[in-house]
């Protein structure tokens, strides 16, 4: 008969653990001893084992992949990773944004697609959505909407007529609130869905030569969303379906991917573009700046362990590589600050130092220094500069990623143009890209969540809302609250499962 004792584990240290199953007493009906330090140890590691949940895209999972460039975009930028052929290894993590960490999967809330490239020049973070425009413009509403989002200080309850108060508060909302309202809301798999880097970010080529762009992630598993029915069935069945689907559809050799489109804007355009293009609540129409087809990601591993892997990941805008920046875009260069600062915050302040967060440039060389938790080190080494003995950077001149500005101080929105109205593409996309079924879900939809707790002084600015998005949807959203009816008069069918294509747009 074979031997069944464990052959033993171990202290912190390496040490041999005397058990991992009683602890040293006096006597079998004793006290625990103090000095029983394997106890101890676990106990107080076990009280500490947990970080700070995400305060925003707390709920996630995420997996591993590889990034190939398959055509020629060197005329745009010089960065490593998106010269043709090149290979990149990378990590995906998607989430939910206002979702705690055991919210449900399928709640209706904007899908976080956050992108990690280990390229040769170092760490290429791409934290964007599955929305290719988001519901504020300046970054300084960040934390007012976010807590619109979050749980009543009071009941501790999420509250739908907080996100509508905010919302008709903020018409800038109007198109994000159009995409959340609609089909795409609830995804149907973290597969079946784009994502988008959302904000115009710079890239630069060998030349010099400077680009506006717009980073589209399209599901080589085309588009598929799931109806509200379906989706609240799911969170009750299962709450963690979409990081199921993701983990099993991997380990079974079904491995998703995106192919990458950029649009490609002249950095002189955008002086005199008709709207704002560095506006995070608007699109660049595809008719004026086309897609240009850049290379392939796709997710083949998944994390050997969630908290080390996934968990402990720190995303971040702040994460560039030469031949990529940012542009004036408020929300971008809030994020730049706040994503960083906030990983310091919930994981320490050498947190590029874990495994997965850490660079792989053979020979870099930083002036970070000491602190809690640091592994990292260089020796001797100078740890100021400049100096006499190790390289340090002294670039002076105008930045190459740079932009040109000038004018007064100033707390405003950004200069309006001629089509920078907050209501005109959300009302475009009810009119020529939803179609009759899609009309009726999205009527449906708004009105069960204005039914949902919307107090009556907050409903006039909601019908309003949508009356200036659509007029017909407007009226059909406050016909069907008015009459306490969720679903709306002749609305179209939906497939049995609750599972509905996308159209192909944006």
């Amino acid at each position: 008969m074979t031997d069944a004792r464990p052959t033993g584990s171990s202290t912190g240290t390496g040490a041999p653990a005397a058990s991992d199953r009683n602890s040293l007493t006096v006597g079998a009906d004793g006290p625990i001893l103090l000095h029983d330090t394997h106890f101890i140890e676990q106990m107080a590691h076990f009280n500490r084992e947990r970080v700070p949940e995400r305060n925003v895209h707390a709920k996630g999972t995420g997996a591993f992949g590889v990034f190939v460039t398959t055509e020629d975009v060197s005329a745009y930028t010089k960065a490593a990773l998106f010269q043709p052929g090149v290979r990149t290894d990378m990590l995906a993590r998607f989430s939910t944004v206002a979702g705690e960490q055991g919210s449900p999967d399928t709640w209706r809330d904007p899908r976080g697609f956050a992108l990690k490239f280990y390229t040769t020049e170092g760490n290429y973070d791409l934290v964007g959505n599955n929305t290719p425009v988001f519901f504020i413009r300046d970054t300084m509403k960040f934390p007012h909407f976010i807590r619109s989002q979050k749980r009543r200080g009071g009941s501790g309850l999420r509250d739908n007529d907080m996100q509508w108060d905010f919302w008709t508060l903020n018409p800038e909302s109007a198109h994000q609130v159009t995409w959340l309202m609609g089909d795409r809301g609830v995804p149907a798999t973290l597969r079946h869905m784009n994502g988008y880097g959302s904000h115009t970010y710079m890239w630069i080529n060998a030349a010099g030569e400077r680009f506006w762009i717009k980073y589209h992630f399209k599901s080589d598993q085309g588009v598929k969303c799931l109806t509200q029915e379906a989706a609240n069935r799911l969170a009750g069945e299962d709450a963690d379906f979409h990081r199921r689907d993701l983990y099993e559809a991997i380990a079974g050799g079904e491995q998703p991917s995106w192919t990458l489109h950029v649009q490609v804007m002249p950095y002189e355009d955008a002086k005199t573009y008709r709207l704002n293009p560095f506006d995070l609540t608007k699109v660049w129409p595809h008719g004026d700046y086309p897609l240009i087809r850049v290379g392939t990601m796709t997710l083949n591993q998944n994390p050997a362990n969630y908290f080390a892997q996934i968990e402990q990941a720190a995303f971040e805008p702040s994460a560039i590589v030469p031949g990529i920046g940012f542009s004036p875009d408020k929300m971008l260069l809030g994020r730049t600050f706040a994503y960083s600062d906030t990983h310091r915050y919930r994981i320490g302040p050498n947190y590029l130092q874990l495994p997965v967060n850490r660079h792989r440039v053979d020979g870099a060389y930083t002036y970070q220094f000491d602190g809690p938790m640091a592994y990292d080190h260089a020796g001797d080494r100078a740890k100021y500069a400049p100096n006499s003995h190790d390289p340090y950077s002294d670039e002076t001149g105008p930045a190459d990623e740079g932009w040109e500005i000038d004018g007064e101080m100033m707390r405003a929105a950004y200069t309006l143009r001629r089509d920078d109205d907050d209501f005109r593409q959300a009302g475009t996309m009810v009119r020529e890209v939803f179609d009759d079924a899609a009309r009726d879900r999205l009527v449906g939809n708004v009105a069960a969540h204005v039914l949902g707790g919307v107090k009556d002084e907050t409903l006039p600015r909601v019908f309003e809302y949508w009356k200036n998005i659509d007029s017909e949807i407007g009226k059909r959203i406050e016909e069907a609250v008015r009459a306490g009816n969720a679903t709306p008069v002749a609305a179209h069918e939906t497939s049995a499962s609750g599972v509905v294509d996308s159209p192909t747009f944006r």
